[in-house]
């Protein structure tokens, strides 16, 4: 599993980890949508819902759109057209690891952008949790602001 958000630092992760590992396997192309919960829609108590039906489908086309376009961009620069995609929703860690279960993946490449501890306490870290959670090997890129 290829894992992006779109990136010019996921590019660069990918690419490295594609380096690493080569292209001679099955690939699949990751990312997660930034889409709304649907409780939003829902409230609770005397609160209405966050969200409008409308605003809801808004927000989720708008995450789509998002997601493919980070799709589309990692295809174009990593050469990596016709290869399987899978665009995800919900919390980004958990959802590429329950992929990589479906699917048996031998391996997941996923980009770090190496938080510091305080700040990956508080903004939590895609790449620690499928570390400690995935079924298979994964490699850790370093992302680094170009």
């Amino acid at each position: 599993l290829l894992c992006t958000d779109g990136s010019d630092e996921a590019s660069g992760a990918l690419s490295a980890g594609l380096d690493l590992l080569g292209r001679d396997h099955q690939l699949v192309l990751v990312t997660v949508m930034d889409a709304p919960d649907e409780a939003s829609l829902a409230g609770s108590g005397h609160a209405g819902p966050d969200l409008s039906p409308k605003e809801f489908d808004d927000q989720v086309s708008q995450a789509r759109e998002t997601a493919e376009s980070a799709i589309g961009r990692a295809q174009s620069e990593l050469d990596l057209m016709g290869v399987e995609i899978q665009i995800l929703r919900g919390d980004p860690g958990a959802a590429i690891c329950q992929l990589a279960t479906q699917l048996s993946a031998r391996a997941i490449v996923v980009g770090s952008r190496g938080r510091g501890g305080l700040k990956r306490a508080f903004l939590g870290s895609v790449s620690d949790h499928v570390v400690r959670n995935a079924p298979c090997s994964v490699v850790v890129t370093k992302i680094s602001p170009s």
